[in-house]
């Protein structure tokens, strides 16, 4: 168990000044395989968390220690959340260049929500947000190689967009696809505020001219988008890849790399996007994070080589079903 250097701040003239707060120890409970892990949910008693590049949801118990395999041949599943009773959902991105789609996992049956919009085939889902009334909201970026070797080729890649979309059960069983951003280059991960009237959304693209930047959608009356407001600008380093909640509503996300800047990092954010905390991670680049534990205390990691790691916090998650 490794202690780091805690980077803290608050802005002050729009300049980081040093605080104090206690460091966070990040804690190895899978080693790297070599591929990506990201998704991490907990369910109460135990986390899952995927291994997109060997199509795996695995499953961490903090009662015996032990990680293991909770399903296979999910198609480079990446995102996954609960929906509001409490069955697993997840975005698909396609081991097989015709299954880029969003899930749910009904005991042994796949139940599919979504695989296309407009006639085309989605670009690689990414991430997913569950609202009060069980809509299921999804970002559909294309980073190539994300889902395997046809993914490296953009010849593969069907629309013109890379957008937020939304998802509205019908009595039928059938689920109605709503685009929901038209500003958007490569959304990753997204996040409902506490109220759910605020859907936060990560901007992060690749290129020089792409932004990388933590946004907020006013969500409206009609289920639509507003206007976004920029809540932090990474300028041209690596952003924000996954996001939670606190009880708060603080914004807990992975962001940062190897290469520059601040370096790989947990970013406490407030509401207003203000920097509360910046903590450093033992890896080249986190992808994403969950609470969990028997307090909801212990923050869960992933990262791009495949690690898990927790520390224990000062901060507790805001609970989601299954859990609420």
């Amino acid at each position: 168990m490794a202690r780091l250097a805690v980077a803290v701040g608050e802005r002050e003239n729009g300049v980081m000044s040093p605080t104090s707060v206690p460091t966070w120890e990040f804690e190895l409970l899978d080693e790297p395989y070599g591929g990506v892990a990201e998704g991490p949910v907990w369910d109460g008693y135990v986390l899952y968390f995927t291994r997109i590049q060997q199509s795996r949801i695995m499953k961490y118990d903090p009662a015996t220690g032990e990680v293991s395999i909770a399903r296979e041949g999910t198609n480079c599943a990446n995102g996954l959340n609960f929906d509001r009773e409490g069955r697993l959902c997840a975005c698909e991105g396609g081991a097989d260049v015709n299954l880029r789609r969003v899930v749910r996992y009904d005991g042994d049956q796949v139940t599919v929500l979504a695989s296309g919009f407009e006639g085309k085939r989605f670009n690689i889902p990414n991430d997913l947000a569950i609202d009060a009334a069980g809509r299921v909201w999804f970002t559909d970026p294309y980073y190539e190689g994300a889902a395997g070797p046809w993914s490296a080729d953009r010849a593969a890649k069907d629309l013109d967009h890379d957008s937020v979309y939304r998802l509205d059960p019908a009595a039928d069983g059938a689920w109605q696809v709503n685009r929901v951003t038209f500003d958007t280059t490569r959304p990753n991960g997204l996040l409902f505020s506490r109220d759910f009237k605020t859907l936060y959304v990560a901007q992060s693209g690749r290129l020089a001219e792409e932004k990388r930047e933590l946004r907020a959608y006013p969500v409206l009356d009609d289920l639509s988008l507003g206007a976004a407001v920029v809540l932090h600008d990474f300028g041209e380093h690596r952003g924000i890849d996954g996001m939670c909640l606190d009880e708060d509503g603080n914004i807990v996300a992975t962001a940062g790399y190897e290469l520059g800047g601040p370096g790989p990092s947990i970013y406490v954010f407030g509401p207003d996007g203000t920097v509360l905390e910046r903590h450093d991670v033992p890896c080249r680049r986190p992808t994403n994070c969950a609470f969990g534990g028997a307090d909801l205390s212990t923050l869960f990691v992933t990262s791009i080589d495949g690690h898990l790691f927790r520390a224990r916090t000062g901060r507790r998650g805001l609970r989601l079903p299954p859990l609420a």
